[in-house]
């Protein structure tokens, strides 16, 4: 039989005691898993009957029943979609704001697929299920109760505070950057989004704590190779197919130039000691040398560590011909690249119509949803203030820089010079982090120091 929410939360936070700061606030923690599940159940998925609008509402009404005025909650409806912005008022409102920012839309999920629905939420063995339980409707329920217990304590921020929740962040993105425009005189800006903290496979205990200051710029380029065709009857020495194909074999031999910045030479050298000996080898010989041939073999050789040294493209999809009895009169191919930030769109398309080898194939970006941006620096009071939050809801855990293969809302506030890091203080294990995948799920365990965390970390920038 299933334990009821408040009876599984209160055991997850007897059983995480050990390993964090002893919780002070475990109703903002259940009120947080609540919100949590309320709107897992919610199918904020892009499309027919796309339930984001309702996350929306039942965000605003946890916040204005907590405390914030309703006209200080808006709710902006956007296509199939809506966004959500919320303000705190400071009392010094020469102070530029500080954002907190998430998403309430997730990847889809069909309920055939999972071991349950992923829009029934459930609390099983210590992990609360269901799609968004990790990316990101926790964390974004986590900062609402983190917010509203700060009211309660009777915290007055010097700056204002903004919530904000986008609403598409998972396909066109085009909320995220609706928002970042309109908050673009924003002091900097704290994303909740994924989980940064890292548990131990074998003790569950945490090993460190990732925050984040870059990511790589998304790009699509789209490679076409026309000919005249014909009947199949009578081949050619030109087909566009097999020229694709030749160029895609010349484009996957191509090495973009393994690199390096600030935040990325952090993860290596502090990350390494919990790698297996080679990895954590070469890890240590790329940040003192980004040109080291072994290093770059045996980080290239792990899909977890081939796109943290530079840009990396790859063919994602082909179409060809027209008729099953005729030559092809077009192929194409769409090549996905995560580009290593400092670098432009344009360059690495060049880049790529070069390592073709084909004058005859064009190439053009039709990338959607994405802008080029640089990191975001590494501040002392941000990095400070977000040490400070994690050593209190977990003594004495290594905390330090990296750097984000994919992509998130914060390129858009980054790209108006506005800095951006994600801080997200949710601990999982690699083993079960399923974001985008099947059976997500992440430890009930994790809520109460994530609390204590967000309750230190946010006084610490708003003051």
């Amino acid at each position: 039989m299933r334990k009821s929410t408040g009876a599984i939360l209160s055991l997850a936070l007897m059983a995480g005691s050990a390993l964090a700061a002893t919780p002070d606030h475990q109703d903002a923690a259940h009120q947080a898993l609540d919100l949590a599940e309320k709107s897992i159940a919610l199918r904020s998925v892009a499309g027919d009957g796309n339930q984001t609008p309702q996350v929306a509402a039942l965000f605003r009404d946890a916040l204005i029943k907590g405390g914030f005025a309703p006209a200080d909650v808006v709710i902006t409806p956007y296509k199939d979609t809506a966004y959500l912005i919320a303000r705190w008022p400071g009392s010094d409102p020469a102070l530029k704001p500080l954002v907190i920012s998430g998403h309430m839309d997730v990847v889809e999920a069909k309920a055939s697929d999972w071991t349950h629905d992923p829009f029934k939420p459930q609390i099983e063995n210590g992990y609360l299920l269901g799609r968004g339980s990790t990316d990101m409707k926790l964390d974004d329920t986590l900062a609402i109760a983190a917010l509203l217990e700060l009211k309660k304590e009777g915290y007055k921020p010097r700056r204002d505070i903004i919530l904000e929740f986008s609403g598409d962040e998972e396909t066109t993105m085009a909320t995220g950057a609706i928002i970042a425009s309109k908050l673009a005189n924003a002091e900097l800006v704290l994303n909740m989004d994924g989980a940064n903290g890292t548990l131990d496979e074998k003790t569950g205990k945490p090993d460190y704590f990732t925050w984040e200051g870059a990511e790589k710029t998304y790009a699509d380029f789209r490679l076409t190779v026309t000919n005249p065709g014909g009947h199949s009857s009578e081949p050619r020495a030109v087909n566009a197919i097999d020229e694709l194909a030749a160029d895609l074999l010349h484009i996957q031999q191509h090495r973009f130039k393994p690199e390096l910045n600030d935040l990325s030479r952090s993860y290596f050298v502090n990350a390494a000691r919990w790698q297996k000996p080679d990895i954590a080898s070469a890890m240590k010989a790329f940040a003192a040398n980004p040109s080291d041939e072994k290093a770059i073999r045996t980080l290239s050789a792990d899909p977890a560590f081939i796109g943290r040294i530079g840009t990396t493209c790859v063919v994602t999809m082909i179409d060809g011909g027209h008729a099953l009895n005729a030559l092809p009169q077009r192929a194409t191919a769409n090549i996905n690249c995560r580009i290593f930030p400092g670098h432009p769109r344009a360059a690495i398309m060049e880049e790529l119509r070069q390592a073709a080898h084909d004058p005859g194939m064009t190439i053009e970006d039709v990338t959607e949803g994405s802008v080029e941006t640089a990191a975001s620096p590494m501040r002392p009071d941000v990095v400070q203030a977000i040490e400070h939050g994690m050593h209190v809801a977990y003594p004495g855990v290594p905390v330090f820089a990296a750097m984000s293969s994919g992509a998130s809302d914060s390129m858009w506030f980054r790209s108006h010079g506005v800095p951006s890091y994600g801080i997200s203080p949710i601990f999982i294990k690699n083993s079960d982090s399923f974001m985008h995948g099947l059976n997500e799920r992440t430890p009930v365990s994790a809520i109460a120091p994530a609390m204590e965390d967000l309750l230190v970390l946010i006084p610490d920038l708003s003051h």
